[in-house]
């Protein structure tokens, strides 16, 4: 092989023939640059020089430039195509590295979700539990305060059926005693006090129903011992619907209902 090129050293063509093999295009980046140089040297001295001292005819020149020019134009395209394709290769690297950031990113933000998410659950969990017992313990405190309210309730309608059945009785002894009372014939020869006693004892039982269904108006709606009754308060609690009136003429006052009803006349007054 350095003997043929050193044969063919004195013509151009063989010299650019031997620049082409002796140069190494992946020695170093541009290599190929710096290779076209040196053909189109070669090349030049060739086409206006070497091919007219060696007496070669014009076309054969012209298809020794169209081949050499196809070889040019083909280096440069392959030149072109590598560059084009490094450039892509270190877009796509950059890409990929880009993409492995976001991936780690995004692993990282998922696990301080998840870590995030368990310990809210475990917090919601805990209070969700406290909420629980504790409505527990207040149901359970309503279910006893129920079951004391319905205790109080069944002792004040037994207070109240007691309460109205002692008015009932007093309400029947009064009007006993009140038929007893009426005058006669031979009654009306008793003398004036015997009257008066018998008077003050039927307003006295007046007084004492009066107080009975006070009572049990009280007991019924739960009424404070300051509170003060109406007579309509008072009406449904005697048998005809109608408060007794006072024998001598007197006038009631009903007072609260921690207090005995008094009448207007003089010795008309309940024991305490």
């Amino acid at each position: 092989m350095p003997d043929t090129m050193a044969a063919c050293s004195p013509f151009p063509i063989c010299s650019i023939r031997q620049d082409v093999l002796s140069f190494d295009l992946a020695s170093q980046p541009g290599s190929t640059i710096r290779f076209l140089k040196a053909v189109r040297g070669r090349f030049f001295y060739f086409v206006f020089d070497g091919g007219a001292r060696n007496g070669e005819n014009r076309p054969a020149m012209k298809l020794k430039d169209w081949v050499l020019w196809l070889c040019v134009v083909a280096l440069l395209v392959t030149e072109i195509f590598l560059f084009s394709a490094n450039r892509r290769k270190d877009a796509a690297v950059v890409q990929l590295r880009e993409s492995e950031q976001k991936v780690e990113q995004l692993q990282s933000d998922l696990d301080q979700l998840k870590n995030s998410s368990v310990s809210t659950l475990r917090s919601d969990n805990a209070r969700l539990r406290a909420d629980n017992q504790g409505l527990t313990q207040k149901f359970s405190q309503l279910q006893n305060q129920n079951r004391q309210l319905q205790q109080q309730v069944q002792k004040l309608n037994q207070q109240l059926e007691t309460a109205h059945t002692a008015a009932q009785q007093q309400q029947q002894q009064l009007e006993q005693m009140q038929t007893e009372s009426q005058p006669t014939g031979a009654a009306s020869e008793q003398p004036a006090d015997a009257s008066a006693t018998a008077q003050q004892n039927a307003c006295l039982n007046n007084l004492r129903l009066i107080d009975a269904a006070k009572q049990e108006w009280a007991l019924e709606f739960n009424r404070p011992a300051n509170a003060v009754p109406t007579v309509q308060n008072l009406l449904p609690y005697f048998a005809d619907g109608v408060i007794p009136t006072c024998p001598s003429g007197g006038v009631y006052t009903l007072n609260a209902a921690g207090g005995p009803p008094t009448c207007s006349v003089p010795g008309h007054v309940l024991p305490p």
